[in-house]
């Protein structure tokens, strides 16, 4: 038997893997890829070294300074802004007090001088009313002219009371109240068995008040307890 030298083969030798291991690498290889790549893996966790900070960096320099005279400037305008805005506040409620004072003030001079106006208007109120309460008695003797003339001076002094009304001036009322001292003057006092003691029994001149001044009481006739004996 001749021994014959194999001669070189001249095919490429095909190998077959699977999909798994084609994707798998190993670690070794996977790391000297990352350090090829990138050199040396970077120190400080997943998401890289911490960037350094502008106060670590500045610290001492001349932008510490600078910042630290900006947060006292900044301080000092606080405080201006803060005592500002007090006394704007502070001078606000002076003015809404002054403003209120000016209005009551100007309110009770108003109300003092219609008062003194009215006070010095009630006599005539009364002599009108007098004139015709006598006239109201006589009127079915008298002559259709003066009837008239008598209609027409009710008329004024309706008027006249209406005016008075305008200015806040009221009746105080009387007849059936009990006696006030603070807006009655008992000019007389009698018997009755119509009304209770301590009641006004009859007006002998109308009391007048604007608001809760008081005009004039009213001058009444207050009933008394009748004696049994």
């Amino acid at each position: 038997m001749t021994d014959r030298k194999q001669k070189p083969s001249n095919s490429i030798p095909i190998s077959f893997f699977d999909e798994d291991d084609s994707r798998s690498d190993s670690p070794d290889d996977s790391a000297s890829a990352e350090a090829g790549a990138g050199g040396e893996r970077p120190k400080g966790g997943p998401e890289g070294p911490a960037e350094p900070r502008a106060e670590d960096s500045a610290m001492g320099g001349p932008e510490f300074a600078e910042l630290i005279a900006s947060r006292a400037e900044l301080k000092r305008l606080q405080t201006a802004l803060a005592e500002a805005q007090e006394s704007v506040a502070r001078r606000q409620a002076d003015f809404d007090n002054y403003r209120k004072r000016i209005d009551r003030e100007r309110g009770e001079t108003n109300s003092r001088i219609v008062a003194e106006a009215a006070r010095k208007l009630l006599p005539v109120v009364d002599n009108l009313a007098r004139a015709l309460d006598a006239e109201r008695s006589m009127e079915a003797s008298e002559s259709k002219e003066f009837k008239h003339f008598l209609h027409g001076v009710e008329l004024i002094s309706k008027q006249l009371s209406d005016v008075l009304e305008s200015f806040g001036v009221q009746p105080i009322a009387s007849v059936g109240e009990p006696f006030d001292p603070h807006v009655h003057e008992a000019v007389v006092t009698e018997p009755s068995d119509e009304f209770e003691p301590d009641t006004v029994m009859e007006e002998l001149a109308r009391g007048y008040r604007i608001g809760e001044r008081l005009l004039r009481p009213a001058m009444v006739k207050v009933a008394t307890r009748r004696d049994e004996d």
